[in-house]
Protein backbone atom coordinates (compact mmCIF):
# COMPACT_ATOMS: atom_id res chain seq x y z
CA UNK A 1 0.00 0.00 0.00
CA UNK A 2 1.52 3.24 -1.11
CA UNK A 3 1.80 6.35 1.66
CA UNK A 4 -0.83 8.70 1.77
CA UNK A 5 -0.06 12.24 0.74
CA UNK A 6 0.43 14.86 3.19
CA UNK A 7 -2.74 16.92 2.25
CA UNK A 8 -5.88 15.18 1.83
CA UNK A 9 -8.14 16.27 -0.97
CA UNK A 10 -10.94 18.72 -0.12
CA UNK A 11 -14.16 17.25 -0.07
CA UNK A 12 -16.70 19.95 -0.60
CA UNK A 13 -20.75 19.29 0.01
CA UNK A 14 -23.11 20.85 -2.84
CA UNK A 15 -25.85 22.12 -1.23
CA UNK A 16 -29.59 20.32 -1.23
CA UNK A 17 -33.00 21.82 -2.11
CA UNK A 18 -35.25 20.71 1.14
CA UNK A 19 -39.06 21.10 0.07
CA UNK A 20 -41.88 21.39 2.94
CA UNK A 21 -45.53 20.99 2.02
CA UNK A 22 -48.76 20.22 3.25
CA UNK A 23 -51.80 21.47 3.14
CA UNK A 24 -52.60 25.17 4.76
CA UNK A 25 -52.44 25.02 8.23
CA UNK A 26 -50.70 21.71 8.74
CA UNK A 27 -47.50 23.42 10.24
CA UNK A 28 -44.93 23.17 7.76
CA UNK A 29 -44.36 27.28 7.78
CA UNK A 30 -43.97 26.90 11.79
CA UNK A 31 -41.55 23.94 10.70
CA UNK A 32 -39.64 25.97 8.35
CA UNK A 33 -39.21 28.87 10.53
CA UNK A 34 -37.84 26.67 13.56
CA UNK A 35 -35.52 24.91 11.33
CA UNK A 36 -34.17 28.46 9.64
CA UNK A 37 -33.41 29.70 13.22
CA UNK A 38 -31.37 26.62 14.08
CA UNK A 39 -28.96 25.76 11.45
CA UNK A 40 -27.08 28.79 9.82
CA UNK A 41 -26.79 26.35 6.80
CA UNK A 42 -30.07 26.32 5.72
CA UNK A 43 -31.54 29.31 3.61
CA UNK A 44 -34.89 29.95 3.01
CA UNK A 45 -36.08 30.51 -1.18
CA UNK A 46 -38.31 33.56 -1.25
CA UNK A 47 -40.86 33.42 -3.79
CA UNK A 48 -41.82 36.13 -6.12
CA UNK A 49 -45.85 36.72 -5.22
CA UNK A 50 -48.54 38.82 -6.66
CA UNK A 51 -50.64 38.89 -3.48
CA UNK A 52 -50.84 41.32 -1.44
CA UNK A 53 -48.67 41.84 1.70
CA UNK A 54 -49.98 40.29 5.25
CA UNK A 55 -49.22 42.80 8.07
CA UNK A 56 -45.76 42.02 9.56
CA UNK A 57 -44.66 40.96 6.20
CA UNK A 58 -41.83 42.34 4.48
CA UNK A 59 -40.74 42.46 0.66
CA UNK A 60 -37.86 40.66 -0.10
CA UNK A 61 -37.72 38.82 3.31
CA UNK A 62 -41.54 36.95 3.37
CA UNK A 63 -42.16 37.30 -0.61
CA UNK A 64 -40.71 39.32 -3.69
CA UNK A 65 -44.64 41.17 -3.87
CA UNK A 66 -44.78 42.07 -7.36
CA UNK A 67 -47.38 42.92 -10.26
CA UNK A 68 -49.75 40.87 -12.27
CA UNK A 69 -47.06 41.98 -15.52
CA UNK A 70 -44.08 41.76 -13.63
CA UNK A 71 -45.24 37.86 -13.00
CA UNK A 72 -46.24 37.28 -16.28
CA UNK A 73 -42.80 38.68 -17.53
CA UNK A 74 -40.54 36.56 -15.53
CA UNK A 75 -42.59 33.63 -16.67
CA UNK A 76 -42.21 34.47 -20.23
CA UNK A 77 -38.25 34.68 -19.53
CA UNK A 78 -38.24 31.35 -17.66
CA UNK A 79 -37.25 33.05 -14.48
CA UNK A 80 -39.05 30.84 -12.25
CA UNK A 81 -38.16 27.09 -11.28
CA UNK A 82 -41.86 26.56 -10.57
CA UNK A 83 -45.00 28.69 -10.78
CA UNK A 84 -48.58 28.18 -9.78
CA UNK A 85 -51.96 30.19 -9.09
CA UNK A 86 -53.78 29.59 -6.08
CA UNK A 87 -56.47 31.13 -4.53
CA UNK A 88 -56.59 33.60 -6.99
CA UNK A 89 -52.66 34.87 -6.59
CA UNK A 90 -49.40 33.79 -8.17
CA UNK A 91 -46.45 32.53 -6.42
CA UNK A 92 -43.13 31.85 -8.40
CA UNK A 93 -39.27 30.39 -7.50
CA UNK A 94 -36.91 32.59 -8.90
CA UNK A 95 -33.38 29.79 -10.05
CA UNK A 96 -30.85 32.20 -9.81
CA UNK A 97 -30.67 32.71 -6.29
CA UNK A 98 -31.19 28.94 -5.40
CA UNK A 99 -28.57 28.26 -7.45
CA UNK A 100 -26.23 30.39 -6.02
CA UNK A 101 -26.42 29.34 -2.45
CA UNK A 102 -26.18 25.14 -3.66
CA UNK A 103 -22.95 25.60 -5.30
CA UNK A 104 -21.80 27.65 -2.36
CA UNK A 105 -22.59 24.62 -0.29
CA UNK A 106 -25.87 26.04 1.68
CA UNK A 107 -29.07 23.88 1.72
CA UNK A 108 -32.26 25.75 0.21
CA UNK A 109 -35.70 25.34 2.03
CA UNK A 110 -39.09 25.82 -0.04
CA UNK A 111 -42.23 25.81 1.50
CA UNK A 112 -43.92 24.49 -1.81
CA UNK A 113 -47.48 22.69 -2.30
CA UNK A 114 -47.22 19.64 -4.42
CA UNK A 115 -47.53 20.62 -7.65
CA UNK A 116 -44.39 23.36 -6.78
CA UNK A 117 -42.71 20.34 -5.90
CA UNK A 118 -43.13 18.54 -8.66
CA UNK A 119 -41.69 21.09 -10.52
CA UNK A 120 -38.95 21.03 -8.79
CA UNK A 121 -38.02 17.67 -9.25
CA UNK A 122 -37.81 18.33 -13.00
CA UNK A 123 -35.44 20.46 -12.26
CA UNK A 124 -33.78 19.73 -9.30
CA UNK A 125 -32.93 15.55 -9.62
CA UNK A 126 -30.82 14.10 -7.20
CA UNK A 127 -30.69 17.21 -5.73
CA UNK A 128 -34.35 17.07 -3.97
CA UNK A 129 -35.38 16.29 -0.39
CA UNK A 130 -39.02 16.27 0.06
CA UNK A 131 -41.32 16.30 2.48
CA UNK A 132 -44.88 15.98 2.89
CA UNK A 133 -46.36 16.90 6.46
CA UNK A 134 -50.05 16.07 7.79
CA UNK A 135 -52.23 17.58 10.37
CA UNK A 136 -53.11 14.76 13.15
CA UNK A 137 -56.75 15.26 11.98
CA UNK A 138 -59.22 16.87 9.74
CA UNK A 139 -60.50 18.82 12.71
CA UNK A 140 -57.24 19.93 13.98
CA UNK A 141 -56.38 20.75 10.66
CA UNK A 142 -60.22 23.42 11.23
CA UNK A 143 -59.29 24.55 14.19
CA UNK A 144 -55.51 25.93 13.14
CA UNK A 145 -56.84 27.38 10.21
CA UNK A 146 -59.59 29.67 12.20
CA UNK A 147 -56.87 30.78 14.71
CA UNK A 148 -54.84 31.57 12.77
CA UNK A 149 -57.16 35.14 12.16
CA UNK A 150 -55.57 35.69 8.67
CA UNK A 151 -58.58 35.01 6.44
CA UNK A 152 -61.91 35.09 6.34
CA UNK A 153 -64.60 32.20 7.11
CA UNK A 154 -65.02 31.58 2.81
CA UNK A 155 -61.58 31.19 2.65
CA UNK A 156 -60.91 29.02 5.36
CA UNK A 157 -63.80 26.85 3.85
CA UNK A 158 -62.24 27.19 0.29
CA UNK A 159 -58.92 25.59 2.01
CA UNK A 160 -60.50 23.25 3.86
CA UNK A 161 -61.99 21.89 0.81
CA UNK A 162 -58.63 21.97 -1.10
CA UNK A 163 -57.04 19.90 1.97
CA UNK A 164 -57.97 16.51 0.74
CA UNK A 165 -56.70 17.35 -2.37
CA UNK A 166 -53.42 18.42 -1.37
CA UNK A 167 -53.12 15.19 1.20
CA UNK A 168 -53.57 12.33 -1.62
CA UNK A 169 -50.66 13.56 -2.75
CA UNK A 170 -48.71 12.64 0.42
CA UNK A 171 -47.05 9.47 -1.46
CA UNK A 172 -45.21 11.58 -4.05
CA UNK A 173 -42.99 12.69 -1.38
CA UNK A 174 -39.73 10.65 0.09
CA UNK A 175 -40.52 11.20 3.72
CA UNK A 176 -43.79 11.87 5.27
CA UNK A 177 -44.34 13.22 8.99
CA UNK A 178 -47.40 13.64 11.13
CA UNK A 179 -47.70 17.06 12.49
CA UNK A 180 -48.93 16.27 16.20
CA UNK A 181 -46.12 17.92 18.22
CA UNK A 182 -43.89 20.79 16.53
CA UNK A 183 -40.96 20.13 18.51
CA UNK A 184 -41.16 16.59 17.40
CA UNK A 185 -41.75 17.02 13.90
CA UNK A 186 -38.81 19.68 13.97
CA UNK A 187 -36.61 17.05 15.04
CA UNK A 188 -37.51 14.52 12.54
CA UNK A 189 -37.14 17.17 9.76
CA UNK A 190 -34.16 17.81 11.12
CA UNK A 191 -32.61 14.08 11.59
CA UNK A 192 -33.87 13.95 7.91
CA UNK A 193 -32.01 16.81 7.01
CA UNK A 194 -28.51 15.55 8.43
CA UNK A 195 -28.47 12.29 7.07
CA UNK A 196 -29.36 13.76 3.28
CA UNK A 197 -26.32 15.65 3.83
CA UNK A 198 -24.31 12.87 4.55
CA UNK A 199 -24.97 11.20 1.58
CA UNK A 200 -22.48 9.85 -0.77
CA UNK A 201 -23.21 11.32 -3.57
CA UNK A 202 -23.24 14.70 -2.27
CA UNK A 203 -19.81 14.54 -1.03
CA UNK A 204 -17.61 15.91 -3.85
CA UNK A 205 -14.00 15.09 -3.21
CA UNK A 206 -15.06 12.27 -1.41
CA UNK A 207 -13.34 9.27 -3.46
CA UNK A 208 -10.21 11.52 -3.78
CA UNK A 209 -10.21 11.81 0.07
CA UNK A 210 -10.56 7.96 0.34
CA UNK A 211 -7.76 7.05 -1.92
CA UNK A 212 -5.77 9.32 -0.43
CA UNK A 213 -5.94 7.04 3.02
CA UNK A 214 -4.90 4.59 0.34
CA UNK A 215 -7.86 2.57 0.19
CA UNK A 216 -8.15 0.74 -3.18
CA UNK A 217 -4.81 1.24 -3.85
Amino acid sequence: MSASPSVSPEIRRRGLMLVLSSPSGAGKSTIARTLLANDGNLTMSVSATTREARPGEVDGEHYYFVTRETFDQMVADDEFLEHATVFGNSYGTPKAPVETAMEAGRDVLFDVDWQGAQEIQQYAHDDLVSVFVLPPSIEELERRLFNRAQDSEDVVRGRMDKATSEMSHWDAYEYVIINDEIEKSVSNVTAILASERLKRRRQNGLLGFVRALGVGQ
